[in-house]
């Protein structure tokens, strides 16, 4: 009886988290200016594919996904590649300052990014930078909570590996890339996972930096989709794709993810 209740709990549980997601695809699959809410509508048999024709043959939606991609692979490993060289730094070189310099660097997570917002909009202004790629990538380069989920990694792997090496002769730059960068592949994975899904997903700092249309990434541009169409069908749709990368990128990485998070430590 008591896995019984379990089982339940679970299943109501999960229902509640994958209830939105059904609504969003249904929702998608209805020719439907507004949202209604009985059930018996949602899961009708008048299921249509004009929504996802509509928004396809928009040429500024895949304005929008191409968008979104640039501002998100670029990041992706580039915070691969250089969070892994500083965490590495970090966890096993010796250096006057090491922790007072990884704390600093802690220390600004602390500080919310609606405040720097104003100050980075004037840099980015004088720069020439707004409405363009540079905005939204440069800051991305590399990301502080990279770094602090590859030192944790790292520190759990022994010396004896670039001991070893050193013996045989091999730099700092060989032992980087033939025994650390191989052995931290799950907390790389975990490092590209989490910038990928946060910088396709932002919504925030877009909306500040990119005023042309044809400059959004589609979390902006389904916003503006909204206002400007004002068809819940439409807008379900064009979620509906924005959702299938992040969903296929957790799914591909979702053993590396998990292993990474236990192993780094964080809790």
């Amino acid at each position: 009886m008591k896995k019984i209740i379990s089982y339940v709990g679970v299943i109501i549980f999960a229902a509640c988290f994958l209830l939105p997601f059904i609504i969003m695809i249904f929702g998608s699959l209805r020719d439907m200016q507004y949202a209604l809410l009985s059930p018996t509508y949602w899961f009708s048999d008048n299921l249509t594919l004009a929504n996802y024709k509509y928004v396809l043959n928009d040429g500024i939606f895949l304005r929008w996904i191409l968008n979104s991609l640039i501002i998100t692979v670029v990041p992706v490993f580039s915070q691969m590649f250089f969070c892994t060289i500083l965490g590495y730094i970090f966890a096993k070189k010796q250096f006057a300052g090491r922790e007072a310099i990884f704390w600093v660097f802690m220390a600004v997570i602390m500080i919310p990014q609606q405040l720097l917002i104003i100050p980075k909009y004037i840099m980015f202004s004088n720069f020439g930078w707004i409405n363009s790629y540079e905005a939204l990538i440069v800051p991305e380069i590399w990301g502080i909570m990279g770094v602090f989920l590859i030192r944790q990694y790292l520190q759990n792997i022994p010396n004896d590996f670039e001991e070893a090496a050193k013996i045989d002769g091999a730099g700092d730059f060989t032992i980087f890339m033939k025994i650390i960068f191989p052995l931290s592949v799950p907390v790389v994975a975990t490092v590209g996972t989490f910038s990928f899904i946060g910088n396709w997903n932002d919504l925030f700092q877009p909306l500040i930096y990119m005023t042309k249309e044809e400059m959004f990434p589609v979390t902006v541009g389904l916003a503006s989709l909204l206002g400007k169409e004002g068809h819940f069908g439409i807008e379900m749709a064009g979620s509906t794709l924005s959702f299938i990368p992040t969903f296929l990128i957790f799914l591909f990485f979702q053993r590396y993810f998990t292993e990474g998070i236990q192993l780094s430590g964080l809790k």
